[in-house]
């Protein structure tokens, strides 16, 4: 088991540094209402909604938030969300796959390809992306959940394909389909994730310069921002020596 990327340690560090709580919550309790109309409301009996609250709870979402988005997709005030994938191309060749929840198409298209655009990059067409990357699953646990060699020996047991330890914690990978079932079996072992959701991890990664690696984290940043978009995935990797100024 092996491989790792370090933009995850980027977005990772950068995350926490600039999240704003209130639209975090309101991105998460979306996923939430979404995944309980589509299926049970119940998070044992429907696996993306289990994960949607996972990922909430990791963030210190209030149950009470979670547990109105849960009630909400019942009701008759819940919009209907549609699920959309964007694909392109940004600074330096880097690929980026773009998840948004929307109610208004249009309007998020216009605003994705506009920070696309403003970045020097494009839109591409569906498949123009997915085709460098793997869809998988992802399930991490912080560095005081065990060491290297006691999270390997439970992920093995639980059927994952990948792990990767170090300083910022524990990272497993499965096969996307397996994704509910090695979250239960971890969670069984080790006790609750940080978080347990679906990824996607490239094949190869892009490696940056200062002022190339600059450009990417903006246009990520903006997408971030955006109220529609949901999770940004990206091919690029940087020095030490990059990160340490990225990170300052």
């Amino acid at each position: 088991m092996a491989g790792h990327s370090q933009f995850k340690n980027i977005m990772h560090r950068k995350g926490k540094q600039d999240a704003v709580r209130s639209k975090l919550f309101s991105k998460l309790a979306r996923e939430i209402t979404v995944a309980a109309k589509m299926g049970m409301p119940d998070p044992n009996m429907n696996p993306r909604l289990r994960m949607a609250v996972l990922a909430a709870r990791a963030q210190s979402m209030p149950k009470d938030n979670i547990e109105r988005a849960i009630k909400k997709a019942s009701g008759g005030d819940a919009e209907n969300y549609e699920e959309v994938r964007y694909e392109g191309r940004g600074p330096g060749g880097v690929m980026l796959i773009v998840e948004a929840l929307t109610d208004n198409r249009n309007r998020t298209s216009a605003a994705v390809r506009s920070y696309f655009t403003k970045a020097g990059g494009e839109l591409g067409a569906t498949g123009s992306a997915t085709f460098m990357f793997d869809r998988a699953g992802e399930v991490t646990y912080p560095t005081e959940a065990g060491d290297a060699d006691a999270i390997m020996e439970a992920a093995i047991e639980a059927g994952a394909d990948d792990v990767v330890s170090d300083e910022n914690g524990h990272t497993i990978y499965c096969a996307f389909e397996d994704l509910s079932e090695v979250s239960k079996a971890l969670e069984a072992a080790l006790g609750a994730p940080a978080s347990a959701k679906g990824i996607w991890k490239p094949q190869n990664n892009v490696e940056l310069d200062l002022d190339r690696a600059t450009s990417v984290m903006k246009l990520i940043d903006n997408l971030d921002n955006d109220d529609d978009v949901q999770n940004v995935f990206s091919n690029f990797e940087v020095s030490d020596e990059v990160m340490a100024k990225l990170t300052a």
